[in-house]
Formats: structure tokens, sequence, C-alpha cells
């Protein structure tokens, strides 16, 4: 139950941080928000870091590796986080949290190219959430969302970056690879934010909560709570639990921001919703609950 509610908190503060992300955009441009978020979200790894040195936790690391896999898994972060941040600009935080939420269900179905297998309920989730994205971002006239069309390219580089980080995590220490992959997308987003935007210290402060949010609170204590949470949670449970994301950050645009969901809408965010956790689910759990039912 502990594990649970501590995984129910990162979902709540990655979903809000939805809403950081849009405000942040009134003084800053989505890159030069990007970079000074991951950027301070690596300074707030520091102190878990220490504690993990401490506990005897982080001796023998191949450092080689570790700079090896950091970089591919930093350019797709950057490559994710930027389509997202941009497509903030053109579509709601709601929308951008069920789609990119989408990765849920891409990830296992990535997983074919590298030979895994893709269990009856991954396709009928997925069949479900394509469902729910037609609604929630075709309109009427067959035409989509620039922002949405963006979330949905960001969801593939959301996915393969989780690829990609499975992969790396069972070589090298997690927190140090997360760490560095915030180095490594903070630089990226700092050098095109110089070449294309025009950062300014003074912006920079009037952006200060949004930063800070998505900064310490979204990177710094929603990855310790889910580092320690599923030591004790089991993986099913925490993919379903942290999909709950999707419902935070439309809760948070709503509330904060003064977003409005239609019934279009809301249709399309449930049934996204609904085939994110009916990937999560094993078929045969979900025949026998519908056979109690």
């Amino acid at each position: 139950m502990q594990a649970n509610l501590m995984l129910l908190l990162a979902a709540a503060i990655w979903g809000l941080g939805f809403v950081a992300q849009r405000l942040g955009m009134e003084h800053l441009g989505p890159y030069s928000f990007n970079g000074l978020r991951f950027f301070i979200g690596a300074l707030s790894l520091l102190p878990l870091i220490w504690w993990y040195q401490r506990q005897g936790k982080l001796q023998q690391v191949d450092w080689k590796l570790l700079l090896w896999g950091a970089v591919p898994v930093g350019v797709l972060l950057f490559i994710a986080a930027s389509l997202q941040q941009v497509g903030l600009l053109y579509t709601t935080a709601a929308n951008a949290g069920f789609i990119t939420g989408l990765y849920i269900v891409l990830v296992p179905l990535l997983g074919i190219f590298l030979r895994h297998k893709i269990s009856g309920n991954i396709w009928l989730g997925c069949a479900i959430a394509v469902s729910g994205l037609y609604v929630l971002s075709v309109g009427d006239n067959f035409s989509v969302n620039f922002g949405d069309l963006l979330q949905l390219i960001g969801a593939f580089f959301w996915a393969a970056h989780l690829l990609t980080i499975d992969h790396y995590s069972k070589k090298v220490p997690p927190i140090l690879l997360a760490c560095l992959q915030f180095v490594v997308c903070g630089a990226l987003s700092m050098g095109v934010a110089f070449s294309i935007e025009t950062p300014t210290v003074s912006n920079a402060f009037l952006a200060w909560k949004s930063v800070l949010y998505a900064g310490v609170v979204s990177v710094g204590i929603a990855y310790t709570l889910q580092v320690m949470a599923q030591k004790h949670a089991h993986p099913a449970h925490a993919a379903i639990i942290l999909s709950l994301e999707t419902v935070f950050a439309a809760l948070g645009g709503v509330w904060l921001l003064g977003e409005e969901l239609g019934s279009r809408a809301l249709t399309g965010c449930g049934l996204m919703l609904l085939g994110m956790l009916v990937s999560q689910l094993p078929l045969r759990w979900l025949l026998r609950s519908k056979a109690f039912t």
C-alpha cells in the first residue's frame, strides 16, 4: 500500500507537470525551459546519488559504458521532450498528457523489433487507445491538431527512450544514467535555445516557479519516489498507477489553466486511458473479471 501511494503521488506530480510546462512558456521559449529544467533535475539527483554512494550501491561502475549509454538516452530524451514542449504551444495539457501516455502501449509494440512477444491484451489495448486518439485529435474534416501530432510523434520517442533505458539500466546504475541523460538533454536544449531563442536571466526568474517545479519536483522528487516504490511494487501495478499521470494532467489543465473538455474530448481521453490500462492487464484476468460481472 505504501509503495502504491508513492507511485500515485509520482503520477500526480508528473501529470501536474504539464501545467508547469505550459505556464513556464509564458516567459521562456520551449528549449530554454527544457534546458533549465533538465539541468536543475540533474542537480536535484545529486543528494540521492550521494546517499546511494554512502549505502555502497555505486561500487564498480563501468564509467565508459555509462557515458556511452548516456549519450543515446539523452538524445532520445531531448527529441521527445522537445516535441512535447513545442507541442504544448498548440494543444492543451490534457491532450498532451493523454497522447504522451500512449508510450505505455507503444513500448511493447516497438519491442517487436527486439523480438519481444506481444500478448493479446497489448493488441486489444492498442486498438482501444488508437480509437480514443482518433476521437480526441481528429476533427470532423479529418484534420489533426498540429500540437497533438507533435505529441503523437513524441510518444514514439518516449517509447524508444524507455526501451533504451531498459537496455542500459541493466548494465549501469540507473540513477547515474538518469542524471547524465538529464545533463545531455539540458545541454542540447540550451544549445538550440541560444541558436533560435533569446533566453535571458530576467525571463528565467519570471518563470522560476514553473522551472523549479518541473526540475526539482517532477524530476528529483518524483523520480526518487518511483525508484523507492518500485522496489516493493509489482511491475504491472506500477505501470497501471503511473499511467494515471494522464488523468492528473487533464485535471490540472481544467483546474489550473481553465481548459475545457467537451464530450468528444472526454470520450477520447476515456478510451485512451482504458486502452492503456487494458494493455497492462493479463488478458486471462480481464476475461475472468468479465465472467464474474
